[in-house]
């Protein structure tokens, strides 16, 4: 610890120096949480932290006032060394409420400090929580270092010269507690007070009563005479290589990937849609981006947006369609008409919790099954999976340049986690990306839809109404020859293992499959996909740490998997596979590769805390070295 004196006051405050950090911001739906959150993570990735976030709000469009189910929270985990999760344990809770408390409180470290509103905790809004007493005035806290004020009081005085009513006035105090944690950990308020006025800019009196707002909640870190042991915490900038970063969520890596993908591809994006939670950002993001070769299409229903894609493929643009399980589920006929008729459609499912509304705004990798099987017929479409946010504009591409090349429908699996979480991103120079440019088939002379590639088996790819190639495709079984609709029962298992052929084939066409961490051999690896990434990496590395003997695989390459997978996984004595579902990838593997892997599963609308997959890391290597005893 050192004292550092500052300026504005000519007194010593003290400073603690620490390398990382976990904060929760939890409060009504109505109290901008997220906002708050969102402004502060710009403060951090501008400070040069490295971060992770992780916004959990409620189904609710607005639930009542004090609700415990309505409680809407944003948690931020950043340092200065590698963060690739939004954190475990939380080193500060804001509390904007009783609710907010009771409901985030068991994820508090022993020690931690809690920030609350104590103007909200009023005898009706400790009943709403279940509270019999005040939790503030108690022992109920007595474990946590406690910053208890009146945030309702210090925000009506902050804005009193603004002349707004108390409603208004106090809608103002997220951004006085955004101004508190700011000076917390020295954080600068420009971009904060830059990004209200753009905001209010047609509100000018909202926005100056903001910013007071925000300024006050700074101005009293530094001259209140807060209790011992709370100061300002420094954490050091993060060591990153050079370039241009910015922050980017996994939507926004999403539409981004989508459009560098029809660039590169040098061809017209069709997105079309219809909302749904939480996928219906994708198109949000989308449909301000007309400068570049993007259409965008809020169809009726999920049936009208698939189609409305495969329609846009046939005509020679890329159609690209979004959604959530149940909608995935309705689309699934259209896609089937696509892998009938052979043209390139990328699908994104954004997973949520299921089944049915379930948990719409939770996460989970539920839809494995789905994706590779959910389809009538023999349908099989290639599947892969994004990791982190910012992989999902990798991943996109990639959706693009095989649903082109192979003239198929791709899966695109990303979840409610990496869709709303935002990590620092490089922004890529434009000659490292791949270059696969589209070409359509313009050659009249004895053509037919039939042609195909015969390295890939891709049909060709014509313009319909392009002078010498009139043709006409559609969901019947068409002739391997000419293709003319065809009931031969030869040429229907012709065509059947064609379609199995063509997408088994794309494993000759991604990488094999590395290892993320560690050895490419030893006593354990933890196989992962999707959003479990960043947890795993952090056990993982936190294991070889202490010298154990584990690695880390995550595959992209759903369906087909890459063709040393198997191979690769022999390579260690056990396997575990964490997924946020009872088990499908898992059972996958046991099939295809005969391996009997062990399952690690969560399926609580929760993204997995790096200790629960080192519980289990640590609880297979102890079995493996107790019958290694009894050999």
């Amino acid at each position: 610890m050192q004292l550092v004196k500052k300026k504005a006051d000519g007194h010593y405050h003290q400073q603690e120096e620490i390398l990382d950090v976990v904060v929760r911001f939890a409060g009504d739906s109505g109290d901008g949480m997220q906002l708050v959150g969102a402004n502060f993570t710009q403060a951090t990735a501008l400070y040069g932290n490295d971060l992770s976030t992780f916004p959990d709000f409620p189904a609710e469009i607005r639930a009542p006032v004090g609700a415990t189910f309505g409680v809407s929270a944003f948690q931020i985990y950043f340092g200065a060394e590698d963060v690739t999760t939004a954190g475990d344990k939380v080193d500060v809770l804001v509390a904007m409420n009783p609710a907010a408390l009771v409901t985030n409180l068991e994820n508090l470290i022993d020690g931690g400090l809690i920030i609350v509103d104590s103007g909200a905790f009023s005898s009706k809004n400790l009943a709403k929580a279940k509270y019999e007493g005040n939790p503030i005035e108690d022992n109920t806290l007595d474990r946590y270092r406690v910053l208890s004020i009146d945030i309702h009081k210090q925000v009506l005085s902050a804005v009193e010269p603004y002349g707004l009513s108390h409603k208004e006035a106090l809608r103002c105090k997220n951004m006085w507690t955004l101004g508190l944690v700011m000076w917390l950990f020295d954080r600068d308020r420009s971009p904060s007070i830059e990004s209200l006025k753009k905001k209010f800019a047609s509100k000018p009196i909202i926005a100056d009563s903001n910013i007071a707002a925000l300024n006050a909640g700074h101005a009293y870190g530094e001259t209140a005479e807060l209790p011992a042991g709370i100061h300002v915490y420094k954490v050091p900038k993060a060591k990153v290589s050079p370039g241009t970063y910015r922050n980017i969520t996994g939507t926004q890596a999403l539409a981004w990937g989508l459009i560098a993908g029809s660039e590169i591809a040098d061809i017209d994006l069709l997105f079309a849609s219809y909302p749904i939670t939480p996928a219906s950002n994708l198109l949000h993001e989308l449909v301000i981006q007309n400068q570049f070769r993007v259409n965008t299409f809020q169809a009726e229903d999920e049936i009208g947006a698939v189609c409305a894609a495969v329609g846009a493929s046939f005509a020679g643009s890329l159609g690209v369609t979004s959604s959530a399980g149940p909608g995935i589920a309705l689309k699934s006929e259209g896609i089937a008409l696509a892998a009938a008729s052979e043209l390139p459609l990328v699908v994104v499912n954004t997973q949520r919790g299921g089944p049915s509304t379930g948990l719409p705004t939770k996460t989970e990798q539920s839809d494995f099954n789905m994706a590779l099987f959910g389809r009538h017929g023999d349908t099989p479409i290639p599947v892969i999976s994004a990791a982190t946010s910012s992989d999902c504009f990798d991943v996109a591409i990639e959706a693009v340049r095989l649903a082109t090349k192979y003239m198929t429908p791709v899966m695109l699996l990303s979840d409610g986690y990496l869709a709303n979480a935002a990590e620092p991103w490089e922004i890529p120079k434009v000659g490292s990306l791949p270059s696969f440019k589209v070409r359509h088939y313009d050659d009249p002379k004895d053509f037919k839809p039939s042609i195909r590639n015969k390295e890939t088996l891709a049909r060709v790819w014509a313009k319909p109404g392009t002078p010498g190639m009139e043709h006409r495709i559609g969901g019947i079984e068409r002739s391997y020859d000419t293709g003319d609709i065809s009931y031969d029962p030869a040429n229907h298992q012709k065509m059947t293992d064609l379609r199995k052929a063509k997408v088994e084939g794309i494993s000759n066409d991604i990488p094999l499959q590395q290892v993320s961490y560690g050895n490419h051999s030893g006593k354990l690896a933890v196989l992962g996909w999707g959003s479990t990434f960043g947890a795993i990496h952090q056990a993982v590395k936190t294991a070889v740490g202490k010298g154990l003997d584990v690695s880390h695989i995550h595959v992209r390459y759903l369906s087909p998997m890459p063709s040393n997978l198997g191979q690769l996984l022999s390579n260690f004595e056990a396997v575990i596979i964490p997924e946020m579902n009872t088990g499908q990838f898992i059972r996958m593997v046991r099939s295809e590769f005969l391996i009997d892997a062990d399952g690690v599963n969560k399926i609580a609308g929760q993204p997995f805390k790096i200790q629960e997959i080192l519980d289990a890391i640590y609880k297979k290597l102890k079995e493996l070295a107790r019958s290694g005893d009894q050999s």
